[in-house]
C-alpha cells in the first residue's frame, strides 16, 4: 500500500485565558521541559509561570511526573480522537503505523521536550522505568486504536514491545528536519516489520504452555496403563 501523506490539522491552540488552570500548568510544564532537565524543574517555577498557587498546584498534581503522565494521557486522547475510518481494511501493520504517524504529530510541537526527557531518562534509570511504565499503557491504548489485541498477558507483552519500538522511532525522530517526515517514516516501517516478527514468535511461545498442559493428562494415563500392565 502506497502511505498517504500526513494530514495537517487545521486546529489552532486555544489562547491562555481560555485553558483550564490544569491545562495552563501542563503547558508550562512542557514548556519548561523544553529548556531544562525535568529533574531541574521545580514546583514554585511551574506555579509562577502557570500562574496558580502552590496549594492549587498540589491540589490538582501531586508531582512532575503526574503532570507528564496528564500529558501523555491527552496525546493518547487526541490521537484516537482522530481516527481514520478508511484504515479499518488495512492490515494490521499499517493500521499500526497510521496510528503511531498520528501520535508523532500531535507530539511535533513538543518535540525539544521529549528530546530533554530522553537525555534525562538515558542518565536516570529510576525514571527510565517510570516512563517505561507510562508508555507500556500508552501504548496498549495505540494497540487497540489499530484494532489490534492489548489486553491479558499477551496484551501487555505486547504493548511493551511497542513501547520499546516506539522509543527506538523517536530517537529518529526528533533529529529528522524534514517536514514530510521521511527519515521516521522509514524508520518506523523497518520496526513494525522487526515487531511483526517478534509477535509471530511471541504468538508460538504463548501457545506452549497450552500444549504443555494439554500433554500431560495423556502422559498420567499412559503411566496408568503401564502400573496397570505391572500388576
Amino acid at each position: 500500500m502506497a502511505r498517504k501523506p500526513r494530514r495537517k490539522s487545521a486546529a489552532r491552540p486555544a489562547s491562555r485565558s481560555s485553558k483550564s488552570e490544569r491545562e495552563r500548568i501542563i503547558d508550562v510544564f512542557m514548556a519548561l521541559l523544553a529548556e531544562k532537565p525535568i529533574e531541574r524543574i521545580g514546583f514554585a517555577e511551574i506555579a509562577r509561570a502557570a500562574d496558580v498557587s502552590l496549594a492549587d498546584l498540589r491540589a490538582t498534581f501531586p508531582s512532575t511526573l503526574a503532570i507528564l503522565a496528564a500529558q501523555i494521557k491527552e496525546t493518547d486522547r487526541t490521537v484516537l480522537v482522530g481516527g481514520d475510518a478508511e484504515m479499518a481494511e488495512e492490515p494490521p501493520r499499517e493500521r499500526l503505523f497510521d496510528v503511531l504517524m498520528r501520535r508523532l504529530e500531535v507530539l511535533a510541537p513538543h518535540k525539544s521536550a521529549v528530546r530533554s526527557l530522553m537525555r534525562s531518562a538515558a542518565r536516570n534509570p529510576g525514571l527510565a522505568f517510570a516512563l517505561n511504565s507510562l508508555a507500556v499503557r500508552s501504548q496498549q491504548w495505540m494497540l487497540t486504536a489499530a484494532d489490534i489485541g492489548a489486553s491479558g498477558p499477551r496484551g501487555v507483552v505486547r504493548a511493551q514491545g511497542l513501547a520499546l519500538l516506539f522509543g527506538s522511532v523517536l530517537r529518529s525522530w526528533i533529529n529528522d528536519e524534514d517536514p514530510g517526515l521521511a527519515r521516521t517514516m522509514a524508520a518506523l516501517d523497518r520496526a513494525l516489520a522487526r515487531g511483526q516478527r517478534w509477535s509471530g514468535f511471541l504468538d508460538d511461545l504463548l501457545r506452549i504452555p497450552a500444549a504443555v498442559c494439554r500433554v500431560r493428562p495423556r502422559r498420567r494415563r499412559d503411566a496408568e496403563d503401564e502400573d496397570t500392565v505391572a500388576v
